[in-house]
């Protein structure tokens, strides 16, 4: 009995230590970690920025009477086409009643005065001749009275200056016809028939009667963050993209960027401007939203990578790649990078299209040829 016992006893240590060999034999023979592989190709490689911002017209000149009054006919509308001179509107001169009144007792004034002068100068005059009174005497007796009918001259013009806007001794100098200043496209009119307007002056703008641009050259004007205006520099290329437009891009040239930035909602913004490429072809309406991506950098049909599959040496910071050699090892090959656009970065040399280089990620199951065994 103490012998089977035995027996049983030895054969279930056997057995688990064969069970344990067994077990230790099949986790050395379960799948080694494999890693995806990837290759190099050939891109062109863009690093930009992006700025959001409008198209307006580069030259864009508001329409101003230099009198005051009321509209009396409107000549144009907008998106009519106009050249220098051409007639925007005709003004009405309303006289103030008050000015009008005191302009009319002035030339009653003046010719009250006038009528004293010229006899006192025909007096003047005849005791002259007769050699009474010298002749400084008679200069100052007719030199009054020439001051005296300018005076009543003078009177009649601010009188007709008040009842109609303008006279016939200042010409052009103030007209009722209100004129285009330059050749273009009227934009706005943002005045109607019957409307008031006054003359700019010191004190205040004036009303604007029509706005006109030459929509021949548009400009993107833009703003861009403090964190990005140090990479830009004038002459750098935009593609500008218009909202309204779609499927198709413009080109243009930043050639402007403010030298002070300006505070908005927290963020330091920067003003730029940048002149398009006009396309013929294709009407842009002014004041249309668009985005501008300012080309900072540019590699062209060039050895790229994922930035994903490049490691940095955690000492020097250098870049390298692990490439699968032959045997089916990985070995690290360091590398020289270029232009990046933060998926793709250009490899300057360390590998070609056709090193295969690891994915650091594990293979999925499905894709391991030995699960399937």
């Amino acid at each position: 009995m103490k012998k089977t016992l035995t027996i049983i006893i030895l054969l279930a240590i056997i057995l688990g230590f064969g069970g344990a060999l067994y077990y230790l034999w099949q986790k050395n023979q379960s799948d080694p970690v494999t890693y995806k592989t990837e290759q190099a190709s050939k891109r062109t490689i863009v690093k930009k920025t992006v700025a959001t911002g409008t198209i307006v017209p580069r030259e864009e000149v508001p329409i101003k009477p230099n009198i005051s009054g009321i509209i009396d006919k409107i000549f144009i509308k907008a998106g009519d086409t106009v050249k220098i001179g051409d007639m925007i509107a005709k003004l009405e001169v309303v006289p103030d009643i008050t000015s009008l009144n005191s302009a009319r007792n002035q030339i009653k004034n003046a010719k009250i005065n006038l009528n004293n002068e010229e006899q006192i100068f025909e007096r003047q005059k005849e005791l002259y001749e007769n050699g009474v009174i010298s002749a400084n005497e008679y200069d100052q007796a007719e030199t009054s009275y020439k001051v005296a009918k300018q005076n009543l001259e003078s009177a009649k013009e601010n009188f007709d200056i008040i009842q109609t806007g303008t006279t016939a001794a200042i010409g052009d100098a103030a007209t009722t016809s209100v004129r285009s200043t330059i050749s273009g496209m009227v934009l706005d009119v943002p005045v109607k028939e019957g409307s008031q307007v006054i003359q700019a002056n010191n004190f205040n703008e004036g009303t604007t009667i029509a706005t006109i641009a030459n929509v021949d050259e548009m400009i993107f004007e833009g703003k861009v963050d403090e964190s990005e205006v140090g990479k830009l520099e004038v002459g750098l290329p935009l593609e500008i993209t218009i909202g309204a437009i779609e499927d198709k891009t413009f080109d243009a040239i930043l050639d402007y960027i403010a030298p002070k930035g300006v505070d908005e909602n927290g963020a330091v913004q920067f003003d730029i401007e940048g002149t398009l490429k006009r396309d013929r072809d294709i009407f842009i309406r002014a004041g249309l939203s668009a985005n501008a991506s300012i080309i900072l950098e540019k590699a062209e049909d060039v050895v790229a990578v994922e930035e994903s599959l490049i490691q940095f040496d955690k000492e020097t910071q250098d870049p390298y790649v692990e490439v699968k050699q032959d045997d089916g090892t990985f070995e690290r090959t360091d590398i020289e990078l270029g232009v990046s656009d933060g998926i793709y970065a250009e490899v300057i040399s360390g590998i070609n299209t056709e090193d295969e280089i690891k994915v650091w990620n594990r293979a999925k199951e499905s894709e391991n040829p030995r699960r399937g065994m």
